[in-house]
């Protein structure tokens, strides 16, 4: 398996780098201190340009190649924030602050591209320009959205842009990825249902929100399994039901909360027709109203075709050809690089994590042996994407 002899040579400081930010892990846009050593590397591996405050707290290095013959300019892009969850892994390395936690893996994706920044920093080996995008706020708060609104794209003249996640059940020493959609469009919803409160021993005399509320979750699983063709992808969830503050009282009001995932633009906007016409039109049947917030979260996910396959000859050159999954099944997750990809052709792969814990478990950690995989891969795009030409290479 051909890990690049520099990076492995690295792997040791990576994975202190890697264990730091385990250890100080920070939420949303409150990512200073992350931000703030990963511009001091930057800076002191010495890439040609450092900018903070990109999307309030992100960070970007421009790393020049040997020669700039094809003009050409790659993205390369890790998340810097944790999740707000107790850490349960009673590891040297475990987080020191209550109550925030590593549990995606985004340390070891900051980590991995420090480490491939350090590396082309030094070696420079290709003709054109890699810009390094560490970005914030990826676990909801819409980063990479922040940064492509301050303008990334436009201010670095960025052509092609990738992403790269850390995967649990992905063997280490793996990667995994497809074209096409990869990663579904998240959705959230707020359905407060009105209904006349009263004597609990007179339900006749009241319209009954729990009831409502009851029947309004079954329809809703309509959705899926009448509305959606059953070779297309959706998912409604209601996760969160609150009404009531004791046994002999029917309330007022029953307050829902949910999300939605859904992998096309088409059957993302069937979804929201179908679950708010099933709210209203139950609701009415009981006599209840409905008051209904449905907002649209981070958009699907879509891998450029050819940028896939250009990722995947890549990553089957470090690793072997059955090593690589280039066609992983889509998930139901979310993930904000979508935004990025929105706006850029590019891909988004993931890395295997080996026999772990899922993330955003909190006996989750990422894996240090994926490391040097990982950094040789962004190197290798890099390299391979804008090689130098033969003169060069002898140079």
């Amino acid at each position: 398996m051909p890990i690049i002899n520099r990076v492995a040579d690295l792997a040791d400081e990576i994975t202190a780098w890697r264990r730091d930010f385990h250890e100080n892990p920070e939420l949303g846009y409150d990512v200073h201190r992350t931000a703030g050593i990963v511009a001091e590397k930057l800076k002191s591996f010495g890439c040609d340009e450092v900018v903070t405050g990109i999307g309030r707290t992100g960070v970007v290095g421009v790393i020049k190649g040997k020669t700039n013959a094809s003009g050409k300019v790659i993205g390369l892009r890790a998340d810097m924030d944790a999740l707000p969850i107790l850490e349960a892994t009673d590891l040297p390395h475990a987080s020191k602050v209550p109550g925030k936690m590593h549990a995606c893996g985004h340390d070891g994706h900051t980590a991995m591209l420090l480490g491939a920044a350090k590396y082309l920093a030094e070696t420079r080996n290709f003709d054109g320009t890699a810009i390094m995008i560490f970005q914030p706020a990826e676990e909801g708060g819409g980063g990479g959205d922040a940064m492509v609104k301050d303008g990334l794209m436009e201010r670095f003249g960025i052509q092609e842009v990738y992403g790269m996640h850390n995967w649990p059940g992905v063997g280490v020493g793996q990667f995994a990825m497809r074209s096409g959609s990869v990663m579904a469009a998240a959705d959230r919803f707020t359905i407060t249902i009105e209904g006349k409160g009263g004597h609990a021993a007179y339900p006749h005399n009241c319209i009954d929100p729990i009831v409502t509320a009851a029947h309004v979750i079954t329809a809703l699983q309509s959705v899926a399994s009448r509305s959606v063709n059953p070779l297309e992808s959706v998912v409604v969830s209601v996760c969160t039901v609150k009404a009531g503050d004791t046994f002999n009282v029917i309330p007022q009001t029953a307050t829902l909360l949910g999300t939605v995932r859904t992998l096309s633009p088409a059957i993302r906007d069937l979804a929201e027709t179908r679950i708010r016409a099933i709210i209203e039109n139950t609701c009415a049947v009981f006599g209840a109203k409905a008051e209904i917030e449905y907002n649209r979260g981070y958009p699907v996910t879509v891998n450029d075709a050819e940028k896939t396959g250009f990722v995947a000859s890549v990553a089957k050159a470090i690793v072997g050809e059955s090593a690589v999954q280039t066609n992983f099944p889509p998930e139901m997750g979310a993930e904000d690089f979508s935004y990025m990809l929105e706006k850029r052709p590019g891909a988004y792969i993931f890395v295997g994590n080996g026999d772990t814990a899922g993330v955003h478990h909190p006996a989750y950690d990422f894996n240090d042996a994926a490391t040097p995989y990982g950094v040789s891969l962004w190197a290798k795009i890099i390299e391979t994407g804008m090689p130098v030409g033969p003169e060069e290479q002898r140079r």
